[in-house]
């Protein structure tokens, strides 16, 4: 169950990260345009963000299934070795905040009326988010 859910979560990052990208330069390149926010451009956004929030479901679910996760914090040592505070800390926390990042731009975007700025919300929040992520990706472990 362990490997399978490894692999999962390493899989769906790679969709994760594409959806991301793909999005925040859609958005990009619609505020630049001056074109209209559809309801196509709000599908794409959720399709990132449902990503996102299936990639933290399985990290979660990881994290206390794991070996290298919540246990390491509670087994002691883990703030001294970089790779294990990578692991135990860094990785989850900082990707969760990546995800409430993102989260707040797509909530935020269905509020506003102006089409301008719910590309702005969009892209803005959802990069912030995507380099928050790229930041605290164990590159050495990563499947």
């Amino acid at each position: 169950m362990y490997t399978g859910l490894q692999h999962l979560h390493s899989g769906i990052a790679y969709l994760a990260l594409l959806a991301l990208l793909i999005v925040i330069v859609l958005m990009l390149v619609g505020a630049l345009s001056g074109r209209e926010f559809s309801e196509k451009d709000r599908k794409i956004a959720m399709i990132a963000f449902i990503f996102c929030h299936i990639q933290l479901l399985v990290g979660l679910i990881l994290y206390f299934v794991s070996p290298l996760g919540f246990q390491l914090l509670t087994g002691g040592g883990a703030m001294s070795d970089p790779a294990a505070r990578l692991t135990a800390l860094e990785h989850p926390l900082i990707n969760i905040i990546a995800i409430v990042v993102i989260s707040i731009g797509y909530i935020r975007a269905k509020k506003m009326t102006v089409s301008r700025s719910k590309f702005r919300s969009i892209y803005m929040m959802y990069a912030i988010g995507f380099v928050l992520i790229l930041t605290r990706i164990p590159w050495s472990a990563w499947l």
